[in-house]
């Protein structure tokens, strides 16, 4: 839709390269000065000793770093995220990806709005993460994706996957109640990631925005977590988020898989599930603290 904001809206116009090249050698000169700390206190007897970088310049190349990541990640990444994915924002694929986005808003209504693609990353830390929960398309109906998948914004109804989630909530966790309202940020701050494979969509033309680059990126996202924390719960609904889990190291991590909820599906096992009584039994198990999935 004309007028709707883009993505780089929030920001003024930047150069990736330059970008790229700033954040490069903010990390260059960091890496300097911890040589130079580390040839302070040992230093090779053929070599001369260099000074140690004072703290403030530390604290300059510090900001430096900072502002160079600004530059590149898009807007609406929290500073953990942003830090983890960093390596993603300066890639060819990612830039591209960028670009289709901008383009697709200038000509149609894409959802969620710019604003909200990255609601994920915005309600809790990436180090603070415990259970991933894999989605494939945000919702293309009018004010319904808002970044978390099968969430919905208030007032708008819980679609049909989220009821069945609601029914099979009723009959595993003890006390849950329907809440009225298909917004699931409630379990996102408690560190449960509510992650689509694709982050935007076209209003009203599923899967619009599949194979643009949103995948390469969401599997980077999972590879992170993957390979930098230990004890996370991964549930894995239907064929599609299960195939995108596949990398997952199992010894390192806990998986449970299931048919999705959608009604076309729920009844050939998603019912009966348990998924979240034993996501928490996992989550004890690994001397995490459990989810409050009524906490809505």
């Amino acid at each position: 839709m004309i007028g709707q904001k883009t993505i780089n809206s929030f920001f003024s116009p930047i150069s990736k390269k330059k970008s790229c090249k700033e954040l490069n050698e903010a990390e260059k000169a960091d890496k300097d000065s911890r040589k130079r700390k580390s040839s302070a206190v040992d230093p090779e007897p053929s070599s001369p000793r260099s000074a140690p970088l004072s703290q403030e310049q530390l604290d300059m190349i510090a900001r430096n770093k900072k502002a160079a990541l600004n530059k590149l990640s898009p807007p609406g990444f929290a500073g953990s995220w942003q830090k983890a994915l960093a390596a993603e924002f300066g890639k060819p694929y990612f830039r591209q990806l960028m670009q289709f986005v901008n383009e697709e808003r200038k000509h149609h209504v894409v959802y969620p709005p710019a604003d909200h693609v990255f609601t994920w990353t915005q309600m809790c830390e990436v180090q603070d993460i415990k259970v991933v929960i894999l989605g494939q398309d945000p919702y293309h109906g009018p004010n319904q994706a808002h970044g978390l998948c099968f969430s919905v914004k208030r007032p708008v109804p819980p679609p049909p996957s989220l009821e069945n989630m609601y029914k099979e909530l009723i009959n595993d966790i003890e006390g849950f109640e329907h809440p009225k309202h298909g917004d699931l940020s409630g379990w996102a701050k408690q560190g449960v990631l509510l992650l689509n494979a694709v982050l935007t969509v076209r209003a009203h033309q599923a899967n619009s925005h599949k194979g643009k680059g949103w995948e390469t990126f969401t599997d980077a996202v999972v590879q992170w977590l993957n390979n930098n924390l230990e004890g996370l719960v991964f549930i894995l609904w239907g064929a599609y988020a299960q195939k995108k889990g596949a990398t997952i190291d199992k010894k390192r991590h806990h998986i449970l898989e299931a048919v999705h909820p959608s009604p076309l599906s729920a009844h050939r096992g998603f019912f009966g599930c348990k998924h979240f009584s034993k996501a928490n039994e996992l989550l004890n198990k690994s001397g995490k603290s459990p989810v409050d999935w009524k906490a809505l």
